[in-house]
């Protein structure tokens, strides 16, 4: 480049040719002699080569399989989880002792924002003890029941766990179900009591809650205080003792499980993969067992936390991969990678998740739908939970409905696309999947099947050609203190739960079991919950199968037309209440006309619920001083006339805003 310049050619004439150049390499690399003297423009260019180049590639092989351990942290939302694995960081020299140390793997500004962890993160540790250096891989999870797959995923790439309970709260609804996700997996858990600093923590009774419903002796609890490091070495020494090594194969072919990926608009797809057997290394040619696509590896290393380039990686280690995949769908979260020639039994990989609450997602301007739909593909690739059918509606335009694992992931989703895509969209009111049994042979023939899952309230069949309605239900697992037993259970019994267990955990603490139905808990039950037990409660639920349920499909009509965009499933029992509150809500947003409007709700025939929108109306009396009483009426009724006349020939338009004050989610809820 300095060769161009000294030909004559201009400083920015030459820095163009030579970020041509690079840039087709997919990269800006340093400049190829010393920048003293340079101008400003080469500078800046020097400053921006990757920091991949400046670091040197670790030698991973010193890592024999006996010192490595792979463990998550799980516990409950707040718990202290992202706290802990910033001390273990700091312990290990991964990162530099400073106060600025908070919630160091919490990446994403919705993390930063919402003071939670979205997505799993892993770093890997080297850690010295007892004169043997150890790799220790540690994942972070996220702790909200939403996440709940990011959990039993980065579970699939450890070997034990450590088990956070917060010794103020002790045992909380979500500290249960990831055990449980823990113990069926059948990995070592060890229970690590947090926040002992605190003023009212009670360590000695939250170790009797863990021998009393998890069975493991009080002994096994390490008590620490993750904000001040207190007892934090303890720990490391205890994930040494207490999880096996991973058993794995060095000698065998290559095998490797994508857990996790991201994109890189430069580098393509950025997979995640604990290896199983094998080694892999730069050069390599890998296949995806899912897609049979080839690639070749171009870089491999590990997350330190930041990207830390290897010369290889060895069965044992978690690590990332760059592959050159520059399509969303060439790296499926639960692939198995394997070398080219070289085919291996695919590893079992995960339980695709299960979308509990569906929404419309549709972009503000028509305009915007390609942006949006690459926004959607990018974004899907880094939370793979999300499902993606195309849909459209009349009012909205050309869209999607998305399937999401609760209410805060859809949130979450939503602020992810502003934030990292800037694309903004209209979210419409989450609904539940519902299913019907077909009654006819020929209805059976034309559907290819007997059971339908209806995800659009339009494409809701009448009772006349189904023998039964199903909904889904789901077991909630509730732990509250016990003076707000007797409301929680009301609020239960509101939502239409069946009550299943009740258990006392210790003098002052209920766990509470409930069959609900999902569309009755999908909207606003968990902050009902919350305000209700001034906030103690917790809350937790899993997927219970169907159930049959009187189900009914509810119009919204305005002057006797039906609008399609409105068309709601609801139970027998709610439909009134849902369709006043639709009524209501239409009434408040449509504007007037010089006739009157009818808003009904209406389930078949039966109309259940009505608001009227009053017509402008024009004083014809005013011309009128005094005078005879039948010169007035004739006015009025002429008045009258021309109204419903108008009504006949009127035709509603409703307003793109009006629709999407009715179908967005309600943020008063």
């Amino acid at each position: 480049m300095w060769t161009l310049v000294g030909r004559g050619w201009s400083h920015g004439r030459a820095l163009a040719v030579w970020a041509a150049g690079t840039a087709q390499r997919g990269r800006l690399e340093p400049l190829p002699m010393p920048t003293r003297g340079a101008p400003a423009e080469f500078r800046a260019w020097d400053r921006l080569y990757t920091s991949a180049e400046r670091k040197e590639k670790i030698d991973m092989s010193r890592f024999s399989v006996e010192n490595i351990r792979n463990f998550s942290i799980i516990a409950h939302v707040d718990h202290g989880k992202s706290t802990l694995a910033d001390r273990l960081l700091e312990l290990t020299g991964t990162i530099d002792k400073t106060k600025n140390n908070k919630q160091v793997l919490d990446k994403l500004q919705v993390e930063r924002e919402r003071g939670i962890t979205v997505k799993a993160q892993t770093a890997s540790l080297f850690y010295n003890w007892e004169g043997k250096q150890y790799l220790l891989n540690l994942i972070d999870t996220p702790g909200h029941v939403d996440f709940s797959y990011e959990v039993s995923r980065s579970l699939s790439a450890c070997q034990g766990v450590l088990l956070v309970v917060d010794a103020n709260e002790g045992i909380q609804a979500q500290t249960v179900a990831n055990f449980f996700l823990a113990f069926e997996a059948q990995l070592s858990v060890i229970p690590v009591i947090n926040k002992i600093d605190l003023k009212n923590a009670d360590p000695e009774r939250v170790e009797k809650q863990i021998e009393k419903v998890f069975d493991i002796p009080s002994d096994e609890c390490i008590k620490i205080s993750a904000k001040l490091g207190t007892n934090v070495e303890r720990v490391l020494q205890a994930v040494i003792e207490r999880i096996p090594p991973p058993k794995v194969h060095r000698k065998n072919p290559l095998r490797a499980l994508v857990f996790d990926s991201t994109f890189d608009q430069y580098r393509g797809v950025i997979a995640n993969v604990a290896l199983f057997d094998g080694v892999v290394s730069k050069g390599d040619k890998i296949v995806s067992a899912h897609t049979k696509k080839i690639h070749e590896v171009n870089e491999v290393g590990v997350l330190n936390p930041n990207e830390q380039p290897a010369h290889k990686l060895y069965a044992g280690q978690v690590g990332y991969l760059i592959a050159g995949m520059k399509d969303v769908t060439e790296a499926q979260i639960g692939d198995t990678l394997y070398l080219h020639k070289q085919q291996v039994e695919p590893l079992p990989g995960f339980k695709s998740a299960k979308p509990m609450v569906f929404a419309g997602m549709y972009p503000i301007d028509q305009s915007e739908y390609n942006n949006l739909k690459s926004a959607i593909e990018k974004l899907t690739i880094n939370d793979s939970s999300v499902t993606v059918h195309r849909d459209s509606s009349l009012a909205l335009g050309a869209g999607w409905r998305l399937g999401f694992l609760g209410l805060l992931h859809m949130e979450v989703f939503n602020q992810r696309l502003e934030q990292e895509y800037n694309a903004s969209v209209i979210l419409t009111t989450p609904t539940v999947p519902y299913k019907a049994v077909l009654s006819s042979a020929k209805l059976i023939k034309e559907y290819r099947e007997k059971e339908i899952t209806i995800i659009n309230p339009a494409q809701f069949p009448e009772k006349s050609k189904v023998t039964e309605y199903l909904e889904p239900v789901v077991l909630g697992t509730i732990i509250t203190p016990d003076e707000y037993t007797g409301k929680v259970m009301m609020l239960c019994q509101a939502r239409r739960a069946v009550q299943k267990n009740m258990i006392f955990i210790d003098q002052n603490r209920v766990m509470l079991k409930y069959l609900f139905p999902l569309n009755e808990i999908v909207v606003d039950f968990y902050d009902s919950l919350k305000s209700l037990s001034s906030g103690y409660a917790s809350f937790d639920y899993e997927d219970a199968g169907y159930q049959t349920a009187e189900l009914v499909k509810m119009d919204i009509l305005l002057n006797g037309n039906i609008v399609e965009e409105l068309v709601t499933i609801v139970h027998k029992d709610k439909a009134h209440s849902v369709g006043k509150a639709i009524c209501e809500r239409l009434k408040d947003s449509l504007p007037r006309q010089l006739f009157e409007i009818a808003i009904q709700a209406a389930v078949g025939s039966k109309i259940i619920a009505r608001e009227t929108v009053k017509a402008y109306r024009k004083n014809v009396l005013a011309k009128c001083y005094g005078g005879d009483i039948t010169r007035k009426m004739k006015l009025l009724k002429r008045q009258a006339e021309g109204k419903k006349k108008l009504r006949k020939v009127g035709n509603i338009e409703v307003p793109r805003d009006a629709f999407i004050k009715v179908l967005k989610t309600q943020s008063d809820k």
